[in-house]
């Protein structure tokens, strides 16, 4: 579903005029993301989806990194998704795209 953005012909997002980028992780060994922390992240990144106006995920980053920690292998994964919107959403304005 696509909630309302259309793509044109040559395959453009012809409505998306902001994209909010949602980090989902850690890539710190050294701050180890806290079960809080993370909730916030992927309550911001539903907020993107289900808010109005709307966003749709146009994109994703993944990062991977291993890490060597006292003779232990720790593997720490980062993921960015790129949210479109139509527009700027007020929340985002309102406090600075915090929750």
């Amino acid at each position: 579903m696509n909630r309302g953005i259309r793509i044109n012909e040559s395959g453009a997002w012809e409505d998306i005029h902001y994209v909010k980028l949602v980090g989902i992780g850690c890539m710190d060994p050294g701050v180890p993301l806290a079960e809080q922390a993370r909730a916030e992240q992927e309550a911001l990144l539903n907020r993107c989806l289900t808010e109005y106006p709307q966003g749709v995920i146009i994109g994703k980053d993944v990062a991977v990194g291993r890490y060597l920690l006292g003779g232990h292998e720790l593997v720490m994964e980062k993921v960015t998704y790129h949210v479109g919107f139509s527009r700027k959403p007020a929340w985002e304005e309102e406090k600075g795209g915090r929750i």
